[in-house]
């Protein structure tokens, strides 16, 4: 119960990684908002975990648009009079984007625009909007989520991975410039996970062929992200500040 009345808000909170981070945090004691551009998704998960005996609510949400992120922050209020942590969870993979992100040459600046909107302007509104609410309570932690592909150099998927690179420096600029004021930044950069679409959709082969990339005898599940969420959400990680934290079977290593 190291999360005991703490108000986190899930900015992608539903489907993969994100239902696995919001049952983890209402499993904690975390009364949690459950945000999610799939408004019917981000209902299940937040009935499961009232269902097991926790605190959640859900409410649609686009990270994208500032307007949407001010009604879920207002949401997270009006349930439970404050914020102390906020996850942003989100990236735009649908197939029109994330399989069209090709290479600096190919690109067609389009699929950059929806990527960079999602995945880096979304966790830079969902910041600018939240902060003032975690400095309002004197101490606050947003974790965001990262990705390997910030760090090993793919031939595609540029997009994406400056996107990622993009949150990192948020971090370290969130860190740096509201630590002493009691806020805490820190990102996890996932490896491979094994969503439940993932196991349904990616061919064997791949699957082996990712395996055999990291120092480990398995390949990730969300639960594995979601306990590195807690850990940095808590009091457990109250010294941990402005970090990028591979959680990735050792595929990465530095």
């Amino acid at each position: 119960m190291r999360m005991d009345s703490k108000v986190v808000l899930m900015a992608g909170g539903a489907g993969g990684i994100g239902s696995a981070t919001s049952r983890r945090l209402g499993a904690e004691g975390a009364k949690v908002v459950v945000g999610d551009l799939n408004e019917e998704a981000a209902a299940e998960v937040a009935a499961d975990i009232v269902a097991a005996g926790g605190t959640a609510v859900s409410v649609g949400m686009d990270v994208g648009d500032e307007g949407s992120v001010a009604a879920a922050i207002k949401a997270a209020l009006d349930a439970y009079g404050g914020i102390d942590g906020v996850h942003v969870n989100a990236a735009d993979l649908s197939p029109g984007t994330v399989l069209q992100d090709s290479d600096a040459l190919g690109l067609d600046l389009s699929v950059f625009d929806r990527t960079i909107r999602t995945g880096l302007r979304g966790h830079l509104l969902c910041t600018q909007l939240a902060l003032p609410h975690l400095l309002g309570r004197g101490n606050g932690a947003l974790v965001y989520t990262s990705s390997a592909a910030a760090f090993i150099g793919e031939p595609e998927r540029p997009s994406y991975a400056m996107a990622k690179a993009g949150i990192n420096a948020l971090v370290r600029h969130v860190a740096s410039k509201w630590g002493k004021d009691g806020i805490r930044a820190n990102a996890v950069a996932p490896g491979l996970v094994v969503t439940p679409t993932i196991e349904k959709t990616m061919d064997e082969r791949f699957l082996q062929y990712a395996l055999a990339g990291t120092r480990s005898s398995r390949l990730g599940r969300p639960e594995d992200i979601a306990a590195m969420v807690a850990f940095l959400m808590s009091s457990d990680g109250e010294w941990v500040n402005g970090q990028i934290i591979s959680v990735d079977g050792g595929a990465v290593l530095r």
